[in-house]
């Protein structure tokens, strides 16, 4: 298969789909994503929204997000067992999602940007956590 560019919002879908496809099946990311996400779809729309933004500076996503906030949640909600670990899994889907699909610069930025995220995020998961004595 030849890789494309990520130049549309078509594209940005189809990479955040196929990469929520591995997601969801994966055994240390699935539980968490399938027991948290109860409308794929209408996340599935925020996420492309979300990385469209992210990738193109286009559509509807500017200002909208508040990932921090939103993975301080998810932690919460599965009893603050989100580790470095998940976030390695995250990172080899969406790395290996992106190179069996794409290449170029938009390709590369996406692999730079979810680095630096998901350092960003589990430093704010930490923080947010309660101290125990």
């Amino acid at each position: 298969m030849k890789k494309l560019k990520i130049e549309s919002r078509d594209d940005v879908d189809f990479l955040v789909r196929r990469f929520y496809d591995r997601v969801r099946d994966h055994e240390t990311l699935g539980p968490v994503f399938n027991g948290i996400v109860e409308d794929w779809e209408t996340h599935l729309i925020h996420l492309s929204d979300f990385w469209e933004m992210i990738l193109l500076q286009t559509g509807p996503g500017r200002g909208k997000f508040n990932p921090t906030r939103v993975h301080q949640q998810v932690d919460a909600e599965v009893d603050h067992s989100i580790s470095q670990v998940h976030f390695g899994n995250w990172l080899e889907l969406w790395f290996g999602t992106i190179d069996e699909y794409f290449e170029g610069e938009h390709a590369d930025y996406a692999k730079e940007h979810a680095r630096r995220m998901a350092h960003m995020l589990f430093m704010r998961i930490w923080e947010a956590r309660p101290r125990t004595s």
